[in-house]
């Protein structure tokens, strides 16, 4: 059974997402990387974490994939946001774009993925993943596969 599933059954996606942030439950990655689910509306979904040294690669600042595993949340998430309660989706494919190195002098940051479109069986999202000031990090494009549960 699905996070999603074991905290609201049932319910459309964003009713889900909803749950999940009232009961302050994140799935495993979200637990091991440091980020949450902190705003959902229909077709657009916001995470935040902390990058420190818990997400360093071997050069000294934050690896890549910390800033792709928030992109892609950020656009599955936008997409489960829009979905009925017995549909899900997977990603097909993940474009990122890495404009800034982070370190854990950058403090947190904001991951935003928009639904572009959402068809009834391809999504077309898209992410930001900012800080504070606004400062650009990295940018995704998301392709994503909806399907019946």
């Amino acid at each position: 059974m699905s996070l999603a599933d074991d905290i609201a059954p049932g319910l459309s996606g964003l009713e889900q997402l909803h749950a999940m942030m009232r009961a302050g439950r994140m799935a495993g990655i979200g637990v091991s990387l440091g980020f949450t689910l902190v705003e959902a509306e229909a077709g657009r979904t916001v995470f935040e974490g902390t990058p420190g040294p818990h997400a360093y690669n071997p050069i000294g600042t934050v690896h890549g994939g910390y800033a792709a595993s928030l992109l892609d949340s950020a656009c599955g998430c936008a997409v489960h946001s829009r979905l009925r309660a017995d549909q899900g989706y997977t990603t097909l494919e993940l474009k990122v774009a890495y404009h800034k190195a982070m370190t854990d002098k950058t403090g947190p940051v904001r991951a935003e993925g928009k639904v572009l479109s959402l068809g009834r069986r391809a999504a077309f999202t898209e992410a930001r993943l900012t800080d504070a000031a606004g400062t650009l990090y990295a940018s995704a494009t998301s392709t994503l596969l909806v399907f019946e549960r």
